[in-house]
């Protein structure tokens, strides 16, 4: 199994376009960074200009973490197409080049060679979140400091003390990779039913945009569908963010307000990857190859 996984990791990291997803999450966010480096001030005191007037707000609300919070509601929403352009591949690339027939008539079972191929694809979107964490998180730290964080919500403004962040943006990361693991399980199903990378990228794509605009609107009809759907869990990272207040109105430190649902939403995202991957290896044990 390790032996399909290093062969397969080794077909996706010398693909050019691996290095797309890589060098666009740097870029995307390079350019947020310089954005507020240079003019952020203005933009948080115009956010901030409310609660000002009848608090007084000392640190620097502009710092790292805050920075990592923006940069990760902005870059979420398009990781799943950086994931689709491996993941789309991995079975539809073998067919539209030939080899799929060669790999499925060696002495390997076809469960374990996609098996292989899906934790080969699983690996490379931890690699890529955890490329996004560096420069989402640590970047920031080093280029607007540390302090405590302040979300500005529409209806209330949430304060987590700096020395109750770190864990939090480790469990919100942890979520995210599920989630994006989930979009590359869904890529990887469509690939076995396609002769070319193209198909699978897009249908993802498609799936995904559906699936968000049902969630976004308020239709009685589709409120029975939208608990089911897995792009309603994708942004249940943001609950460890929410913080518990005690009697005092004083935060509760190491707590998450609504954890049931974060770990439901959690559960849901994984029982996606484990119906998506049980399809694939039903499919692709019956399929007939013919390229």
């Amino acid at each position: 199994m390790w032996t399909i996984v290093r062969i397969e990791l080794f077909k996706i990291f010398r693909k050019p376009r691996t290095y797309i997803a890589f060098g666009a999450v740097a870029a995307i966010v390079w350019l947020i960074q310089l954005g507020f480096y240079v003019d952020g001030e203005t933009y948080v005191q115009f956010g901030m200009q409310a609660l000002s007037e009848t608090f007084d707000v000392e640190g620097r609300v502009l710092n790292g973490y805050l920075m990592a919070y923006i940069i990760l509601q902005t870059l979420l929403v398009h990781v799943p197409l950086l994931i689709a352009l491996v993941s789309g591949d991995m079975v539809s690339g073998e067919a539209g080049m030939g080899t799929l027939r060669l790999l499925a008539s060696r002495p390997v079972s076809r469960t374990r060679l996609l098996l292989g191929k899906f934790l080969a694809s699983s690996v490379y979107t931890v690699a890529l979140l955890v490329w996004m964490a560096i420069w989402t998180l640590f970047f920031s730290l080093w280029l607007f400091g540390a302090d405590d964080l302040v979300i500005m919500k529409s209806e209330v403004v949430t304060q987590i003390l700096r020395s109750d962040v770190m864990w939090r943006y480790a469990a919100a990361f942890g979520f995210a990779t599920i989630a994006m693991v989930t979009v590359s399980s869904l890529a990887f199903l469509l690939s076995i039913f396609a002769e070319n990378s193209i198909g699978p990228i897009i249908a993802t794509m498609s799936i995904v945009i559906v699936f968000t605009i049902l969630n976004s609107l308020g239709l009685p009809l589709f409120d029975t569908a939208k608990p089911w759907l897995f792009t309603t869990h994708m942004l249940g990272w943001k609950g460890f963010f929410d913080v518990q207040v005690g009697p005092g109105n004083e935060q509760v430190v190491g707590s998450v307000e609504n954890l049931p649902a974060v770990l439901r939403s959690a559960a849901m995202l994984v029982g996606h990857i484990l119906l998506f991957l049980a399809v694939s290896v039903a499919v692709f044990r019956r399929k007939d190859i013919l390229s």
